[in-house]
């Protein structure tokens, strides 16, 4: 491998086609960055998706480091990227992990994918389109956005006209407080369609969301609560049984994360932050490096 890659960026805006509801609120527009190195024979891209609210850097601190970084980069410059940069990282080393490899994006297109209810009752009837054209078997959908008894209501009535076959994941975004956690879940543990929920309660109560694994037979995953590589090493380290869901972009180097998830065999499902293509098989390709069932979380292209 070269030990100096010449280096260019561009920015980007892809506004969704309807906006994105979530507990964080109304998302409009992804913006990013997309780098390119170059080895004088050969050119490869990185992808740089920040999502600040989740603890990554915010754009405009990627783009003061793109606009700092030397033309010419070295080997030992990209390692040192420090980790309040982890969506840089990400890119950097992507990037130079596609200098060496190929991967054909028919590959990437074997692996199984849930998709994105919209919340509320559009998932009522959004499901089936997707359903019919994609032949998935796994949904996601978005809580914590409208009322709880809303919601509750909306579930069931979801879950007695998805096809036996389907399994739905629910992601709170860490919108509910522990009563609401506890209602939601009692309605789950009766119902046969929940393969997990996502992120009951915020990141601050790491304590509680290990009861409520214990409390109830609904499978837990942890999200927002490891945005960071060191935040999953935590989780893991203090005896979290359930998912581990995974945004990779913003994690940092993935060499060093997808090390640590087979050394300690995490249950991980990988999850869009609705990146482009660049930052897309950078992921897919990662996710293919563990033996894992769970569908991946990128069913999210008819956002765009």
């Amino acid at each position: 491998m070269n030990d100096r890659f010449k280096f260019q960026f561009d920015t980007y805006q892809h506004r969704f086609r309807q906006p994105l509801r979530t507990s964080h609120g109304i998302w409009h527009t992804r913006e990013g960055i997309i780098i390119s190195l170059s080895d004088g024979v050969n050119i490869a891209q990185g992808e740089i998706a920040p999502l600040s609210w989740f603890g990554s850097e915010t754009l405009s601190q990627a783009l003061e480091f793109c606009q700092q970084c030397p033309k010419s980069i070295s080997l030992q410059e990209i390692t040192q990227i420090q980790d309040s940069l982890p969506c840089c990282q990400f890119a950097f080393e992507s990037a130079l992990l596609n200098l060496n490899q190929s991967q054909s994006d028919s590959i990437l297109g074997d692996l199984d994918y849930c998709y994105l209810l919209p919340a509320g009752k559009a998932a009522l009837s959004l499901w089936q389109k997707i359903y019919e054209e994609k032949h998935n078997t796994t949904f996601k959908w978005k809580i914590g956005v409208e009322s709880l008894e809303a919601e509750i209501e909306t579930l069931q009535q979801l879950v007695k006209v998805l096809p036996s076959n389907v399994k739905l994941r629910l992601d709170a975004n860490g919108g509910l407080n522990i009563t609401q956690a506890q209602k939601l879940l009692a309605v789950t543990d009766s119902l046969n369609k929940i393969e997990f929920v996502e992120q009951p309660l915020s990141t601050d109560n790491f304590a509680q969301m290990q009861q409520l694994s214990q409390e109830y037979s609904t499978l837990l995953a942890l999200d927002e609560s490891i945005a960071s590589f060191h935040q999953l090493q935590k989780a893991s380290q203090q005896g979290w049984q359930g998912v581990f869901v995974i945004k990779a972009p913003i994690m940092g180097f993935s060499s060093r994360l997808i090390e640590y998830c087979q050394q300690y065999s995490l249950d991980v499902v990988f999850s869009s932050v609705f990146e482009t293509k660049v930052g897309r098989n950078a992921v897919l390709k990662l996710a293919q490096q563990l033996d894992n069932s769970r569908a991946l979380g990128f069913g999210v292209n008819y956002f765009f």
